[in-house]
């Protein structure tokens, strides 16, 4: 068994304390106001995603066609990268391009509904009615009275005592 400074054989501090699991000897507990992790994380310390973001919303000034707007750092970074794909720089076009394939998620709308011509038109309700056709159950030939052919019917009719 470990002896502890400040501790007797037996288990006791002096003043008839016992000391063991989570009874730490009074001569080596924490003073009163003092941290148990003097070193840790200070308060008020952001992460690095908190300082891009921040960094990224700072507004400055970008002179565009003459004039000085004031816009966000990441909104004059992306005019930039913009600026120099369009002057030939082909790894700012492969960048651009990198970006704009994966934020712009929005559906890709194809051509505006074209007028069709009156043959057109009779084509595809031929197409319409003949697909509607196809879709529908045969008919049977069997008499509407035969409760064989129709169980809905036989079911409403009370069988005779």
């Amino acid at each position: 068994m470990s002896k502890h400074k400040g501790s007797t054989p037996s288990g006791d501090d002096s003043n008839g304390y016992a000391v063991g699991y989570g009874k730490p000897p009074t001569n080596s507990r924490f003073r009163p106001g003092q941290s148990g992790n003097p070193a840790g994380r200070r308060k008020g310390v952001r992460n690095l995603s908190t300082d891009v973001k921040d960094t990224l919303r700072v507004p400055v000034k970008v002179k565009e066609g003459g004039r000085s707007r004031t816009m966000s750092t990441q909104r004059g970074a992306l005019m930039l990268l913009r600026e120099k794909a369009l002057k030939g720089d082909a790894r700012s076009l492969d960048l651009l391009i990198d970006l704009a394939s994966r934020f712009n998620c929005e559906p890709v709308e194809t051509e505006v509904a074209k007028v069709l011509s009156a043959d057109d038109q009779a084509i595809l309700a031929a197409y319409v009615a003949e697909s509607a056709a196809a879709a529908k159950p045969p008919a049977t030939a069997e008499s509407p009275g035969d409760p064989a052919s129709n169980p809905a019917a036989s079911s409403d009719k009370k069988a005779p005592k």
